[in-house]
């Protein structure tokens, strides 16, 4: 895997991911969550971020991480590329190469809690809500060790 810049003209395989990895991860989210949420990241909130990713040998996108003001704002990996290192390579890099050392996670997302605590992230406090206002408690953590 080689860790690379992106451009808006991968912008539509990013939400393609996106989507893709949302829909096996976040299923607390309805389909009319997951929709209102596709065209803000795509015409706002990946321009908000500095965004890398992990490309395979065939330069094919497996998977992304945007930071903004050292917090990893969003982390997504296609389904079929879980599970493999790909999402600890793209926050490592993000750690080493973009200050990322804080991130809000869905606490109704345990197993990327896990993922951020495994990669020396500590729980230092909570929100109700979401970003966007709803009621999507988030966990927020800090990176306690490199």
């Amino acid at each position: 895997m080689q860790i690379d810049t992106t451009t808006k003209s991968e912008y539509s395989k990013l939400i393609e991911i996106w989507e893709s990895s949302v829909r096996a991860t976040h299923d607390f989210l309805s389909d009319e969550n997951i929709l209102s949420l596709k065209p803000l990241i795509l015409e706002h909130y990946f321009d908000a971020v500095d965004l890398r990713v992990a490309k395979n040998k065939n330069n094919e996108i497996a998977g992304f991480i945007g930071v903004a003001d050292c917090n990893v704002e969003m982390l997504f990996i296609s389904p079929e590329n879980r599970n493999k290192g790909i999402g600890s390579l793209l926050l490592k890099n993000a750690i080493e190469n973009q200050s990322a050392n804080k991130v809000d996670v869905n606490e109704q997302n345990p197993e990327a809690v896990g993922f951020y605590k495994y990669l020396g992230f500590s729980v230092v406090g909570r929100s109700q809500l979401d970003g966007q206002g709803n009621p999507f408690p988030l966990t927020h953590m800090e990176l306690t060790e490199k």
